[in-house]
């Protein structure tokens, strides 16, 4: 017996004790679920797997299926796949200027609690953000999702939270959500795409919370258990995430749309801009900014890569639930991926990169085995850290080739994005 006949037997056994209605029996059997029946799922992308995993465990499913929606079905319903590109210089550190790239691959990528927001509305999910500027009553709000049996995501600093073991002055650089669904004592249960068993303790997940101040302690509270998703409202959700893709990447912004890559790929290799990579990096310490790149390209990664595959997959779906064929568009998706991958690679042909990035996968498949794994997170974290703070500069002859075929590289992936976003405008209408 699957999970959800599981629940729907104990639902209407309930309903045969107590009179209840369907609805008011589900809240109540939801409610009472224990810490050990939550279900550690996985995922790629902080936000999109927050979501989806913690509708799976508050009994959220397809219609069509009886399956959980999978965390591309989120991305999608969400308003799919974004862009964003920004070079970050930070010269406040001991060993010197510091420079990391973020990336922005999913809708909304800069407002990640108003995408939430809007996933949930468009399921038709009740959902509340809560925000305050006091620790306590930080605490006393996840406390009290956590007793009514809600799973709670929380925004947190990613430096902050000691399974990554991100050194101390990356804290408060950047965010993102776990989901928390219990608390052990002094310690509380976390989802943060591991699957076995990861904790944190109170102290710890309160500062996590309070160091960025623009998150103000921020929880998003998701309480799908008085409803269940219908096929009519599942339709709509697809449908209108789609039409905002389309939109959406569409725009004309070189900060939030696809012309954010067109405006990577000339500061590459274009001197006469002050923020160009030629310019920024011109003492040739090119490595960590590059590394940078590649952890957020990387599917396997902390950060999920650029979600162009679980974007086809989506479009599988669609294709299911909306009775159309969106096989084309998906296969254009995946040869954007590929392209991605080649960006990726590009980068990794200076072997300081390519060895952080190996790092880096060992650290995201520790994390994934919780608590058990927490040493090697560790050792490899390290490693990382003190491989960025050896690696040399690069000569300049080698810069300009390397940043050439980076650009070349990133052109293809723009073009290839471009293409995936004509085929889908077809096929939307």
């Amino acid at each position: 017996m699957t999970r959800q006949r599981q629940l729907k037997a104990l639902i209407r056994s309930r309903m045969d004790r107590t009179g209840e209605t369907y609805m008011v029996a589900r809240r109540h059997v939801l409610n009472a679920r224990t810490d050990s029946e939550y279900e550690l799922r996985g995922g790629l992308n902080p936000e999109v797997a927050s979501l989806a995993n913690a509708f799976a465990n508050r009994g959220i499913t397809d219609p069509a299926t009886g399956e959980p929606i999978s965390e591309a079905l989120v991305l999608g319903v969400g308003g799919g796949l974004g862009a964003g590109y920004i070079l970050w210089e930070f010269s406040h550190y001991k060993g010197g200027p510091r420079r990391a790239v973020t990336l922005g691959f999913r809708n909304q990528w800069q407002y990640p609690d108003r995408w939430m927001v809007k996933v949930c509305q468009r399921l038709g999910i009740e959902a509340h953000v809560h925000e305050t500027a006091g620790t306590a009553k930080a605490q006393a709000q996840l406390d009290d999702a956590l007793e009514s049996g809600i799973p709670a995501v929380a925004f947190v600093s990613t430096a902050d939270l000691p399974h990554w073991h991100l050194p101390a002055d990356q804290s408060g650089r950047s965010g993102q959500p776990i989901t928390v669904y219990g608390k052990v004592g002094d310690r509380y249960l976390i989802d943060d795409r591991n699957r076995a068993r990861l904790t944190i303790g109170a102290e710890e997940l309160a500062e996590a919370r309070a160091r960025i101040p623009s998150y103000k302690n921020r929880l998003v509270v998701a309480d799908p258990a008085a409803t269940e998703l219908e096929a009519e409202r599942l339709t709509a959700a697809v449908r209108e995430g789609l039409e905002e893709q389309v939109a959406h990447l569409s725009a004309k912004s070189a900060s939030f749309s696809l012309p954010a890559f067109d405006k990577w790929a000339r500061t590459l290799t274009d001197s006469r801009n002050a923020k160009s990579w030629p310019n920024v990096l011109a003492d040739g310490d090119v490595v960590e900014a590059l590394a940078s790149v590649v952890e957020q390209v990387d599917d396997g990664c902390m950060w999920g890569g650029t979600l162009r595959r679980q974007y086809a997959a989506f479009l599988a779906d669609a294709g299911r639930i909306l009775d159309a064929d969106f096989s084309d568009a998906a296969r254009a998706y995946e040869t954007a991926a590929d392209r991605w991958a080649e960006v990726a690679a590009v980068c990794r042909t200076v072997p300081a990169v390519d060895e952080a990035a190996r790092l880096g996968l060992k650290r995201r498949e520790a994390v994934a085995r919780g608590d058990a794994g927490d040493r090697s997170a560790k050792a490899a974290s390290a490693s990382l850290e003190s491989l960025l703070g050896s690696a040399g500069p690069l000569p300049p002859d080698a810069i300009a080739r390397l940043f050439g075929d980076l650009s070349e590289a990133l052109r293809a992936a723009v073009s290839a994005e471009r293409e995936a976003l004509e085929t889908l405008r077809a096929l939307v209408g």
